[in-house]
């Protein structure tokens, strides 16, 4: 079975923006790899922007998308966070935080006048982005003797495995990136290396 480990984010901030009965939603997408990412993006905004009535957010993360939040910072219960999340997941991606910014213009706009309002200034940042194919992985760290060498750089070669943190000597060690559909094959190659012992690597 062909296991599915690629998915769609964006390459680079992207902005949007709605403007109606004088307030001013002001979109700001953004690729995230984690929740600490998000935090200090949103840290951030909340200080260049701290004049702003709202910092309305959602986000998605992972693979599957199943790390994800939609925070309505004031507004009606479901009327900013929901539908800026609606947005992320129409488009399909995920590794993104969206951030809208309001700028409250005197007049309410409703609740119906809200969700539209989140959602057109997000679908204006959306469209706005270079969206990217992103490889889901695994990093593993492998160790083995100087002997055992050539064959892992042939399994690293054969795969296309990303190296880094290489450490050659006597005994050495290096860390290699392995897309989820490559798992069970790269395990099973590098189970006959003399002397090679590995442990996946958490973040």
């Amino acid at each position: 079975m062909q296991i599915k480990d690629t998915y769609a984010s964006i390459a680079s901030r992207s902005d949007g923006l709605f403007k109606d009965n004088g307030s001013r939603f002001i979109a700001q997408a953004y690729p995230v790899e984690s929740e600490g990412e998000v935090k200090d993006i949103v840290e951030r905004i909340r200080k260049e922007y701290h004049d702003a009535r709202h910092h309305c957010f959602a986000y998605r993360i992972g693979l599957d998308g199943s790390c994800w939040r939609a925070s309505d910072d004031g507004e009606p219960s479901g009327s900013a966070g929901r539908p800026i999340l609606g947005q992320i997941d129409s488009a399909g991606l995920s590794d993104i935080l969206v951030v809208v910014i309001r700028y409250f213009g005197g007049i309410k706009l409703g609740i119906p006048g809200l969700i539209r309002a989140y959602k057109t200034s997000t679908a204006d940042a959306l469209a706005n982005a270079a969206v990217v194919e992103k490889i889901a992985g695994k990093d593993y760290r492998v160790w083995f003797p100087y002997l055992s060498m050539n064959a892992v750089m042939k399994v690293a070669k054969d795969l296309s495995l990303p190296q880094r943190e290489q450490f050659f000597a006597e005994d050495c060690s290096m860390v290699l990136r392995v897309r989820l559909s490559q798992e069970a094959d790269f395990l099973e190659r590098i189970s006959g290396i003399e002397g090679l012992s590995c442990e996946e690597l958490r973040i």
